[in-house]
């Protein structure tokens, strides 16, 4: 499976980032295009450790059986729900939310597990390094699918 720690694989990620435009049209969900970038800029974020929101009970409760239900080889299923701290409103600049998306992939990538977060995630609870590189691929994929790129 594809994981974000892949020279190779952040060169795929920034091709098709550099497809997006302001124009991108969504496929399904809310956001826009610069929503998006935001809220995948957001995640990035959790998974550099640059936030790192509690969890929530239902975390404790189904965030495992959860877990591994994304990180299989399937893509994330559409209109999945989103944790609060990921949300985004309002409107945002379309090249400055790729560009921080750019750096923050790259930082991600380029500083392999030892720039991963040690936090577990919100929801899905502890992940080593290779998961969170998992999910940030399969996140980045599903968002990316969903403006056309």
């Amino acid at each position: 499976m594809k994981h974000l720690f892949e020279p190779a694989v952040l060169d795929e990620l920034n091709g098709r980032l550099s497809q997006l435009t302001p124009e991108s049209k969504r496929q399904w969900g809310k956001m826009s295009v610069a929503q998006m970038l935001a809220h995948c800029s957001e995640f990035m974020d959790l998974a550099l450790g640059r936030t790192s929101p509690p969890r929530g009970w239902l975390g404790y409760i189904f965030g495992g059986a959860a877990k591994r239900s994304v990180l299989n080889d399937k893509p994330i299923q559409r209109n999945m729900p989103t944790d609060k701290s990921l949300m985004v409103n309002g409107d945002r600049g379309f090249e400055s939310e790729r560009e921080r998306l750019r750096t923050s992939m790259r930082l991600f990538s380029t500083g392999g597990p030892e720039k991963c977060t040690k936090h577990p995630h919100s929801f899905f609870g502890p992940m080593t390094p290779q998961e969170w590189a998992r999910l940030a691929y399969k996140h980045l994929d599903h968002h990316f699918q969903q403006f056309g790129a």
